[in-house]
């Protein structure tokens, strides 16, 4: 029995450290994650729900600070019913939240290991399911277990604390250490919104009251098609599908985005666009080499982006972007990045505006 629990305690501890490491390394993309559910559970339960909102990012912070914290108090085993306690109640929330999404197709990403590996929602619940077993396997010992703790467990434990707090404050006032997404630098963003390789097909058909699986539509009119699914679904469908530029008279704009060398300012919402990251971005647009050409991406409304180029004195060309894309691509209101010829060759917080030199340097 006592190798038993150790093996569920390095199970559950791990999975819980992995998973507060991967969201801590994007604190922003776990706070639009929330904005999600929060949005859902105003309409679905109660307007109340709404009010979360603004508190999206700490709350963020909060839950993945804890993940990673509960994970390694379960592994050195520092107060350990009070430790299980906490989990137990993480895990019943998890669990609400995958089985919501998955049953009623509410949100189909739950973001449980952010933009790193990505479950639907059934695989989400099931991996929330089989946490829980082992946790409830873990609590269901409660006599065995106390609260606990030495010295060095305690000051692991705050360690952790303080370095996972760390390095979600430094993901937030920079960009995260890792980028998992599509819009990382070194893709190529056009190749990425082209199917990998052609679709391949299983047709479903019945005939005579029995369905069989064909590889080839049938010539025979006898044949009923039940079902299409395709084999190679995640390499036949393009990785980007919803990047889509527009200017103010609807005219499509994406291919332009690619051509040459692009400086691209990305300002998501003028409303939450930080104003004093603009004389740094204005400098380095006056000092760029004439063979880079900067653009504004916004999915603010034309009259308020108009008013806020102003403001702010961006004098540049500007178009428009789906706000779910814009955030996508950039964690930080403004943010930059750099292309080539449609590769990504620079990304920047506002709080790292690049000069013109190092821009130069990454178009060579």
């Amino acid at each position: 029995m006592h190798y038993v629990n150790l093996i569920v305690r390095w199970l559950v501890g791990g999975l819980f450290i992995f998973s507060g490491l991967i969201k801590i390394n994007d604190p922003v993309g776990t706070a639009i994650k929330l904005e999600e559910y929060f949005e859902v559970f105003s309409t679905d339960f109660a307007s109340f729900f709404h009010a979360f909102i603004p508190y999206a990012l700490p709350l963020a912070v909060f839950l993945c600070v804890l993940e990673v914290a509960l994970g390694i108090a379960l592994l050195i085993g520092y107060k350990m019913r009070l430790t299980l306690l906490w989990l137990l109640g993480l895990i019943i929330f998890f669990t609400f939240l995958t089985f919501y999404s998955a049953y009623f197709n509410k949100v189909t990403d739950c973001g449980c290991f952010g933009d790193a590996i990505k479950l639907n929602p059934w695989q989400s619940f099931t991996k929330d399911v089989v946490l829980l077993v082992l946790i409830g396997w873990l609590a269901a010992q409660w006599k065995q277990w106390d609260n606990s703790a030495t010295r060095l467990q305690t000051a692991i434990a705050i360690t952790a604390t303080f370095i996972s707090f760390g390095i979600a404050y430094y993901a937030i006032a920079h960009l995260p250490f890792i980028d998992f997404r599509n819009y990382k630098v070194g893709n190529n963003i056009p190749a990425l919104m082209k199917p990998q390789e052609p679709c391949r097909y299983v047709y479903i058909m019945e005939k005579d009251g029995k369905q069989v699986a064909l590889t080839e539509y049938p010539t025979d009119p006898s044949y009923k098609l039940v079902q299409m699914v395709a084999e190679n679904e995640a390499t036949c469908k393009p990785k980007i599908l919803d990047y889509n530029i527009w200017d103010d008279k609807g005219n499509d704009m994406t291919q332009s985005t690619f051509e040459g060398n692009k400086l691209i300012v990305v300002v998501r919402d003028v409303k939450k666009a930080s104003m004093g990251a603009f004389p740094a971005i204005n400098q380095l647009i006056a000092q760029s080499d004439k063979s880079v050409e900067a653009i504004a991406l916004t999915s603010s409304a034309q009259a308020d982006f108009e008013i806020f180029r102003h403001e702010v004195q961006l004098a540049i060309p500007y178009y428009f972007a789906d706000g779910t894309v814009l955030k996508t691509i950039m964690r930080s209101d403004p943010g930059i990045f750099l292309m080539k010829n449609g590769t990504v060759v620079g990304k920047w917080h506002y709080n790292d505006v690049p000069d013109a030199a190092t821009v130069q340097s990454l178009l060579k």
